[in-house]
């Protein structure tokens, strides 16, 4: 199997993987910080290096009913947003996961309004959290090319067939430079298969209707039948990493722990900040301080059971959120880490809402965060269930 290197920001390893992937249709708006991701992709279109059909739309709300439209119709289709531009997206985000649409979408990570700001937060993908998409996250450059690969497989998955997102950082990881591996072209569209729709609005000897008015004769059963697809998810998402394994080497799962195992407390993120409290845990065990980390790849489906049987043994648990859920209890992703270890396990959890509109988050940031938790497992008192790090109070 062929490999090379390549130097790519994060936004030109989307669009390198959307190149070997070679969509069928392509339905976008520019935003920044994804706008990079589309004109890089669209410069592939223009030169002839593929033969998608890209299509310019007016809006984000256009891209997406674009891509409804053609998902609809048979094609293997994928668009990308950002902040904004996924929020003007919502109604036609929940139309696309309701029709059992397989899109795949890079969402590059950024603070929606107001204030108005373009740097990195997760506010916008939580937002659509519950939508029916899938939400892969990644920390890396090298994590974003090997995610849209998967996220193919997944979303096509004849016991899934719902739409991925694949989430990552704005400016962090979108427009910095890494050195990563990329593989040949053949060897990704043999992963990838073939597209094979469930159904197609241009089978004329097989008619079908999509958007029909669901009253409450069978709307609940529709709905019922998309969760379905979630919970499949769960198994289906393990069955495309280990065989992304098997060809192409590189591990993935569900989750990350990082020095987990013999852990006595240890944080929970997602995205580019798991690489800041990796660097931290390594401090801190070269003082004898049994810290770790568990990175959450996959936040929809939800992995309830991988989760609690990660942290099932730790004393104190922090769990940081790069959002803010406005609800006056805490981020969106401590949240259902309380909630999976609710009358399953005594272990106290705090959280830490860090990072909102791209505030850096550094070692002693996170250092601060251990040392709660450290003093959490020793008294078994919290003092703040919810904190918020780096904000001038």
């Amino acid at each position: 199997m062929s490999k090379k290197v390549l130097a790519l920001t994060g936004n030109d390893a989307g669009a390198y993987a959307m190149k070997q992937i070679n969509p069928d249709v392509v339905a976008a708006y520019p935003i920044t910080p994804q706008t990079s991701l589309m004109e890089k992709f669209a410069q592939y279109v223009a030169d002839g290096v593929i033969d998608t059909e890209m299509v310019l739309v007016e809006s984000e709300h256009s891209a997406m009913s674009a891509c409804v439209g053609a998902s609809c119709a048979g094609a293997r289709v994928i668009t990308a947003t950002s902040s904004q531009g996924l929020a003007l997206m919502w109604e036609v985000c929940y139309i696309a996961a309701s029709y059992r649409l397989p899109i795949v979408m890079p969402v590059v990570n950024r603070a929606l309004s107001g204030p108005i700001n373009i740097h990195c937060d997760h506010s916008d993908a939580m937002g659509a959290r519950d939508s029916g998409w899938i939400q892969l996250w990644a920390e890396n450059v090298q994590e974003i090319y090997d995610n849209m690969i998967q996220a193919v497989r997944i979303a096509e998955d004849q016991d899934v067939f719902l739409p991925v997102m694949v989430n990552y950082d704005g400016f962090i990881i979108s427009n910095a430079v890494e050195n990563i591996t990329v593989y040949a072209d053949e060897d990704v569209k043999k992963f990838i298969g073939e597209h094979k729709s469930r159904y197609t609005l241009l089978d004329s000897k097989n008619p079908v209707t999509f958007g029909t008015f669901d009253l409450t004769d069978y709307y609940f059963e529709h709905r019922r039948q998309e969760a379905e697809g979630m919970r499949n998810a769960v198994r289906v998402i393990p069955k495309v990493a280990k065989e992304f394994t098997k060809v192409f080497g590189r591990e993935y799962g569900l989750l990350e722990g990082y020095k987990l195992s013999d852990a006595e407390v240890a944080i929970v993120a997602l995205g580019s900040t798991a690489g800041t409290v990796r660097a931290a845990v390594d401090l801190l065990r070269a003082k004898n301080i049994k810290a770790g980390i568990l990175k959450i790849r996959v936040f929809r489906p939800f992995p309830e059971e991988e989760i609690l049987s990660s942290l099932k043994h730790l004393k104190a648990i922090a769990v940081l959120d790069r959002a803010d859920a406005l609800n006056a209890i805490g981020g969106p992703l401590y949240n259902e880490i309380r909630a999976t270890l609710y009358n399953k396990s005594s272990i106290p959890v705090v959280n830490y809402i860090y990072g909102l509109g791209g505030r850096d988050i550094g070692i002693d940031d996170i250092n601060h965060v251990y040392s709660d938790a450290l003093e959490i497992a020793k008294t078994g008192k919290i003092k703040e269930k919810v904190t918020y790090l780096g904000v001038r109070e």
